[in-house]
């Protein structure tokens, strides 16, 4: 029997993702509601896109597994032929219409992730990729001087291999390091103070035994996070308490980009992707950067719907 077709996945879900795009782009989040607390929201639109989204998987897939983040009872993966998606992965940017949001739709098989379309509609910014075959951003392509006054401005767009810098630099330890790193939603408890512990450590200088990297970022979307370490304007992302449909679709964009996914607590070096904990490297970024990175984190991650 043969397998899934990619190209005609990928392709699909590409189609899917501008279509979410024009939905997100021309809604007014109107309608906010709370999930776990007041950071972690969710608007009519998540539940439309995902609606939507849903409906046309089922009818071209209908053999195929869905999950997604608004109507998910788990966030376990099986190894059926699955679509992950997260709907509007920045809500709380959505909300205060900050443009850093993304569709982020992948599809896995055996619980490996094998296509990821990463969409964000405000900037026009596509990254997508295939396993085994590259990752790409097409995006619009910058003009090289202001139009005159009354003429014509017509979008022309841009493919471009990942990552942007062939070859990547070399990254030699963390003290070059610019880190993408989020608050979550848990802002008590063990996790919580691994957090803000592990983020001080990240900025302390190192003769108090800290990494002192030259900048942190905090920016609200885990897919486009994952998407700036594959093109390589970010170089490490830490990340704990997200779920697959977050990381899914940007899984296969890293890796495709020749960046490595590992686990967000120490030794972790074959992480699931739906382990709810990671660290996230750019290409040119060796095992050595990982236990630099791990030999920072002060204490360790643990979440519920985990082995």
């Amino acid at each position: 029997m043969a397998g899934p077709d990619l190209q005609a996945i990928h392709d699909f879900l590409v189609g899917l993702a501008q279509q979410a795009g024009r939905m997100i782009v021309s809604a007014n989040p109107s309608t906010v509601d709370t999930k776990k607390n007041s950071s972690d929201l969710v608007t009519e639109t998540d539940k439309a896109v995902e609606d939507v989204v849903s409906s046309s998987l089922k009818s071209a897939y209908p053999d195929y597994s869905f999950l997604g983040e608004e109507t998910a009872q788990s966030g376990r993966l099986t190894d059926d032929p699955t679509f992950i998606v997260d709907p509007i992965d920045g809500t709380t940017n959505f909300v205060h219409a900050h443009p850093y949001i993304s569709i982020s739709l992948a599809f896995a098989h055996k619980q490996k992730p094998l296509v990821g379309v990463v969409y964000n509609p405000f900037t026009q910014h596509l990254h997508t990729a295939i396993k085994g075959q590259g990752a790409y951003l097409t995006a619009p392509k910058i003009p090289s001087s202001f139009p005159t006054e009354g003429e014509k401005v017509e979008s022309t767009y841009e493919k471009r291999s990942l990552p942007l810098r062939s070859p990547p630099p070399p990254l030699p330890d963390l003290s070059s390091a610019l880190i993408a790193v989020e608050y979550g939603n848990e802002r008590n408890g063990n996790n919580w103070d691994t957090k803000i512990n592990t983020f001080s450590a990240l900025g302390r200088d190192k003769p108090l035994d800290g990494a002192m990297v030259q900048s942190v970022r905090s920016l609200g979307s885990a897919a486009l996070n994952m998407c700036s370490v594959a093109r390589g304007d970010i170089d490490v992302y830490w990340e704990g308490g997200c779920w697959a449909w977050d990381v899914a679709a940007g899984w296969v964009v890293v890796e495709e980009a020749g960046g490595m996914v590992v686990g967000g607590n120490k030794g972790e070096w074959a992480p699931k992707v739906d382990g709810r904990r990671y660290l996230v490297l750019r290409a040119g970024a060796g095992k050595g950067l990982v236990e630099e990175f791990w030999g920072k984190i002060q204490g360790k991650l643990e979440y519920e719907d985990t082995d």
